[in-house]
């Protein structure tokens, strides 16, 4: 990420000829919301003076709150290179803050902050290396998305089978334009199905240029007459996407994975690892927070183990990696592109970091994955069990997240399938 002074911010809207300023920040359920200023605002922008009314944003709202500060951080900038030349676009990522300055307890990007902060006292420091998968679905006669396409390609084939070659091209090079550092971009192993990957950076980095990656590609496809999404499990007949997260720890500069002269992990790696697989039947609302993230997971999960130690033949929710770009680490394999990725981050690393405090051993059996949540109810249930992870959201966060989340399942539950009717109407 850029490392930008209020002088060049300052020289650069004028040079590039910005015209308007957009402020992002997420809301609880990873959804970016913004507003747009002029660039004459500039100077209020920088000044913490911007605000806006939280009543009208689905979970942040406030009962005790009518407004809220966005405050920016400069490090973010960044133009956007699909708008106009002339009179362009830039935005910022901002923290919500209270009107007194102080941070909004329902923000999650204060949240992670606030994790990795305590985590740095304790002289833990974190890169994060994320794997996005999606779509790139046609579009209709209206423009409106689909699930439809044409093409039939296969892991790392090219065009013409490869329908989104273009596409995809263009995206890199949008992102490139932003600041992000592309590793790899190519077809995946489903019909129309991609990947592109970036450079692990420090979480709230990662987290920023996760939401900053899904802009990117949305915006870039719709330009192509093409959807993209991120759905973990858009079609019966394919499989999901996912969001593979490799994470890599350091206790006051040291790998904490990097083993001893045999390779062994250390003894904090493994009770990082613990830390996890106890939390994560509680964090899956967070990492896989639809009703559809399930779906992805039914199958995949039968394949799975709990956890493997080595780099063998063994599919694991969470595995021990020692190569790579990263080095030493492990990948986390549950989560999916829907989850609000601050949360998600900050629920992972708490948890390890729990597993280090306790001591943990990894004594996960056989049956161990077989009781990780399979449906959004059961994921709800282990939340709700899970208080650790719930103090690390807050009490009032929690408790939006589960409201809401009930809801949808309540929602989902009443819904009469085109499944159920093909099935049963004219059996009964």
């Amino acid at each position: 990420m850029a490392k930008y002074t209020r002088e060049e911010i300052l020289e650069i809207v004028q040079d590039e000829d910005v015209e308007f300023i957009r402020l992002q920040f997420v809301d609880i359920y990873g959804i970016i919301k913004n507003m747009a200023v002029t660039a004459c605002q500039l100077q209020r922008i920088l000044n913490n003076e911007v605000t806006f009314d939280c009543g009208v944003i689905e979970g942040i709202e406030s009962k005790n709150l009518s407004k809220l500060i966005l405050e920016p951080d400069i490090n973010t900038f960044a133009i956007f290179p699909w708008r106009p030349q002339n009179n362009r676009v830039a935005r910022f990522i901002c923290d919500v803050k209270k009107m007194d300055g102080t941070p909004f307890e329902n923000d999650p990007r204060g949240v992670l902050k606030n994790v990795l902060r305590k985590a740095a006292k304790d002289g833990y420091f974190f890169n994060v290396g994320p794997e996005l998968e999606f779509f790139l679905f046609d579009t209709d006669e209206k423009g409106d998305p689909t699930t439809t396409t044409n093409e039939k390609g296969t892991i790392f084939d090219v065009g013409p089978v490869d329908h989104g070659e273009n596409a995809r091209r263009d995206m890199v090079l949008s992102l490139s334009d932003m600041g992000f550092e592309i590793e790899a971009s190519y077809h995946s192993d489903e019909a129309a199905q991609h990947q592109i990957d970036f450079k692990y950076d420090s979480p709230l980095n990662t987290a920023d240029n996760i939401m900053t990656f899904k802009l990117a590609v949305h915006t870039v496809a719709r330009r192509h007459g093409l959807h993209a999404t991120f759905m973990p499990k858009p079609r019966t007949d394919l499989n999901g996407s996912g969001m593979h997260t490799h994470i890599t720890i350091y206790k006051d500069g040291n790998n904490i994975f990097a083993g001893d002269s045999e390779g062994a992990s250390s003894t904090l790696g493994y009770s990082f690892m613990a830390g996890i697989l106890k939390h994560l039947p509680g964090m899956m609302l967070i990492s896989n927070p639809l009703i559809n993230s399930y779906k992805r997971l039914y199958k995949l999960l039968e394949k799975m183990v709990a956890y493997n130690c080595q780099e063998g033949e063994r599919y694991a929710v969470l595995q021990m990696t020692d190569i790579g770009r990263m080095g030493a680490g492990l990948v986390l394999r549950t989560p999916d592109a829907a989850c609000n990725p601050y949360l998600m981050l900050a629920s992972v690393i708490s948890a390890g970091l729990d597993g280090i405090a306790n001591n943990m051993k990894l004594d996960f059996g056989d049956d161990y994955v077989k009781g990780l949540p399979l449906t959004l109810e059961e994921a709800i249930d282990a939340f709700e069990k899970d208080k650790f992870i719930q103090s690390v959201l807050g009490k009032c966060m929690s408790e939006k997240i589960l409201s809401q989340k009930k809801k949808e399942w309540d929602e989902y539950c009443r819904q009469v399938t085109s499944w159920e009717i093909d099935k049963y109407l004219d059996r009964i």
